[in-house]
């Protein structure tokens, strides 16, 4: 199970009904119940090694991130991505400027280029994440889908998951429980 406080707590929060974001102090107490409960049933929390813990075998299941899931079964093909019926987190990479930049110019000349639909289809085909650039991904998708089923996601489906926001003095409380659930 990864150890990053949002994906740590983000199944058990889906498991019973709340929303990835939740500032509820009684709700992410009932969160953290259940992650200890889990616990026993883990084999680590583990942001680094899961995917080789899962092409070797350690491992029969872990929560990853898509793009390496996509890693993991260009090695192993009985590797399966889902997503579970409850939901997850809308995934997704961004970039920004921040308005203290010193060089705001370059900052978004390189956003553009990463934009650029042949540097996007570089990224798909070789990186293996879904970007946000359709003329990209029409590019690129006919011949992963294949190999990788979750390149094919909808973006309906991605839509139907849960956008993570800033959870501002709330963090804490993440902070904190993901501490007391992993030290456990």
């Amino acid at each position: 199970m990864l150890a990053t406080e949002r994906w740590l707590m983000l199944p058990a929060q889906k498991a019973l009904g709340y929303s990835a974001n939740t500032q509820d102090e009684a709700e992410m107490g009932k969160v953290k119940d259940l992650l200890v409960k889990a616990k026993s049933n883990l084999l680590a929390y583990d942001d680094t090694t899961f995917y080789t813990r899962l092409v070797t075998g350690e491992a029969v299941m872990v929560e990853a991130w898509d793009g390496w899931c996509n890693y993991g079964i260009g090695e192993n093909k009985d590797i399966k991505f889902v997503v579970p019926k409850e939901g997850s987190d809308l995934f997704t990479d961004v970039m920004v400027v921040l308005k203290t930049s010193k060089n705001k110019e370059a900052a978004h000349a390189f956003i553009n280029y990463i934009l650029d639909k042949d540097v996007q289809s570089w990224v798909v085909d070789n990186i293996l994440y879904k970007v946000p650039n359709k003329p990209a991904m029409e590019k690129s998708l006919p011949a992963l889908v294949g190999g990788f089923p979750n390149m094919g996601i909808t973006p309906a489906e991605l839509l139907k998951n849960e956008s993570l926001v800033d959870l501002g003095e709330a963090s804490a409380l993440y902070t904190r429980i993901a501490t007391e659930v992993t030290a456990k």
